[in-house]
């Protein structure tokens, strides 16, 4: 993949004092997340095993939700609350803090090959799941609605608790965010940014366009954006979240992939006044 450098130079010229990729720093870059880490590994402890299946090829799918501390607590909720919740038009409004691990693959009893993935849930109220099928069945339906859509799979709700079985697999680390990064931080209070930012017109490529992709590139236009200085961003696994301030634009979109943050970089041309993040693909 190939860039214009003279247009970059010519824009490094014209803003010399502007730190471009200062101000447009991604989430874990460099020197940023040793000074400010709000991050840390954890190693969570093994608490029940789902066995389902991919609706696309019926493949055996293991889900080992496990629980730490380290993970929050989601808001409390009593046992009516919840039929309340489940029987609601829009059950997903109630949110289940919880860290998503990536696949892995592994040997089930009958030494076939199958893909199993870790979910982490506050320990408290995983325990509290445990006491109440309902709250079992809860804790089970969020936690393969996150994997579908972190990971844009299509689960099979026909699942079975193993017995005598609570981790398929070897306990992974997993790494978990302390606390909201500074450039969400920044952001305004949703409702208010969203009543009066617009949503900027932007196009996703796939490089290259063809074959396994390498690099996933988000171009987002903002006109009317004359400097670096009024963008926030942030750019998680499968997600972009940008801000253009005094609440010109605002964007928050979800992509089909998963997302090296650490050599993701970002430039804003002031001419043409459009941003560029260049993503490396992990995995589709």
């Amino acid at each position: 993949m190939t860039t214009d450098s003279s247009l970059l130079n010519s824009e490094l010229e014209l803003q010399q004092q502007e730190e471009l990729y200062q101000q447009l720093l991604l989430q874990t870059m460099g020197q940023m997340q040793t000074e400010n880490p709000d991050s840390k590994v954890i190693r969570p402890l093994p608490g029940i095993c789902v066995k389902t299946v991919s609706e696309a090829d019926k493949r055996k799918v293991f889900v080992n939700i496990c629980q730490s501390h380290s993970v929050p607590q989601p808001p409390e909720l009593s046992r009516e609350e919840l039929v309340e919740l489940l029987q609601s038009e829009d059950p997903s409004g109630f949110r289940v803090p919880m860290s998503l691990g990536e696949p892995h693959t592994e040997v089930d009893n009958s030494s076939q090959g199958c893909t199993a993935y870790d979910v982490v849930v506050n320990q408290e109220f995983f325990q509290k799941c445990q006491k109440d099928p309902l709250f079992q069945q809860f804790v089970i339906l969020v936690s393969l609605e996150g994997l579908e859509n972190k990971y844009s799979l299509e689960l099979s709700r026909d699942w079975k608790v193993l017995k005598n079985r609570k981790f398929l697999g070897s306990v992974s680390e997993q790494n978990i965010r302390t606390k909201s990064r500074p450039v969400i931080q920044e952001l305004q209070p949703q409702e208010s940014v969203t009543a009066t930012a617009r949503r900027p017109e932007f196009t996703l490529l796939v490089e290259p366009p063809v074959g396994d992709p390498e690099y996933l590139i988000a171009e987002i236009k903002l006109p009317g954006v004359l400097s670096s200085r009024s963008l926030v961003l942030d750019v998680g696994e499968d997600r972009l979240v940008l801000s253009a301030r005094p609440s010109l634009f605002y964007l928050d979109i979800f992509h089909p992939f998963l997302i090296n943050q650490e050599k993701s970089v970002a430039q804003y041309n002031i001419r043409t006044q459009i941003l560029t993040v260049t993503m490396p693909v992990v995995s589709s």
